[in-house]
């Protein structure tokens, strides 16, 4: 298992993936098929999974950069402004004439839960191009992260490359899709909650969340971290796995927590932690993230994760 601790002029962690406008709606209950239900005032808060990481990382102290695509619009011009305010590195997020910055439709209800339909935009454009546009940025990053709100063969590209440069992949399989062997090969870890992890195993596959992690390290990845909300994770990396507690607290919204997680699992890698302990790292930062409602507006500052 590869192991990285920083590359002297290089990012801690680049990002390539997706970057939306979270349309946010708290509702009591979810409407059935057909069903209109009342919400309360629609919030508008900058988001997608990979601006989220991006995001998550430098508030952590990460020297983060972001590889993706918005619109030339309102939406792409106020997550251009939130990723500056965090210190992401945007050298290579680019801008696409014609079409819309990507939009996620999220409802909240009063357990802090929620539900999520991704509009992609300007993300269905991300591709190898941008991959190799950012070639120099990738190959030297100790850590790439990628997840399947871009292409896959954005996430491909950029995985081979940071692979055969040194660099530590991250793939977050979300949201859930088939990939190809050579992709799963790269990655260290593969991240996944039991949703996604159940996908992958098909139906026939264990439900335990340890003979999952297993069965998943079976199909090709190096290691693989297992998400399990508010029961912490599972890491499957050496001969057995490793559980990893969370901490309790009282959540508002998880908008966004498995990106805080995600995101801290790739800086504390990026600084040499052995994985059990990275996730670890990332359990607080995931459980910090549930305390406030939206995704980048919750991610903490080291001051502001909770005890172990």
């Amino acid at each position: 298992m590869q192991t990285c601790s920083g590359r002297p002029g290089g990012h801690d962690v680049v990002v390539v993936g997706s970057v939306n406008a979270d349309l946010v709606v708290g509702v009591e209950r979810r409407p059935g098929p057909g069903e209109t239900v009342l919400g309360a005032d629609l919030a508008t808060h900058p988001g997608g999974k990979g601006a989220n990481q991006a995001v998550a990382a430098a508030r952590l102290g990460a020297r983060a950069a972001l590889v993706g695509r918005v619109g030339d619009d309102g939406h792409g011009r106020l997550l251009r402004a939130s990723l500056a305010a965090a210190g992401v590195d945007l050298a290579h997020l680019a801008t696409t004439p014609g079409a819309p910055t990507g939009v996620a439709l999220i409802t909240v209800g009063p357990d802090g839960d929620n539900s999520i339909i991704v509009s992609p935009g300007a993300n269905a454009r991300v591709g190898p191009d941008d991959v190799a546009a950012a070639r120099a940025a990738i190959t030297a990053a100790s850590v790439v992260s990628c997840q399947l709100e871009v292409p896959l063969p954005a996430v491909a590209a950029a995985a081979r490359l940071g692979a055969e440069a040194g660099a530590r992949v991250v793939l977050n399989l979300s949201p859930p899709a088939l990939v190809p062997d050579d992709l799963l090969a790269r990655c260290d870890p593969l991240v996944v909650n039991e949703h996604e992890a159940a996908f992958l195993l098909g139906p026939d596959g264990p439900r335990d969340p340890a003979a999952m992690a297993e069965a998943l390290r079976r199909r090709g990845p190096r290691s693989v971290v297992v998400t399990l909300g508010a029961d912490g994770a599972l890491v499957a990396a050496g001969p057995e796995p490793v559980r990893v507690p969370s901490p309790r607290v009282a959540a508002v919204d998880t908008t966004g927590a498995g990106d805080a997680f995600t995101a801290a699992l790739c800086l504390r890698l990026a600084r040499g932690d052995a994985l059990p302990d990275a996730a670890r790292y990332a359990a607080r930062a995931g459980a910090a993230a549930v305390r406030a409602p939206g995704a980048q507006g919750s991610f903490p500052a080291p001051g502001d994760l909770p005890g172990p």
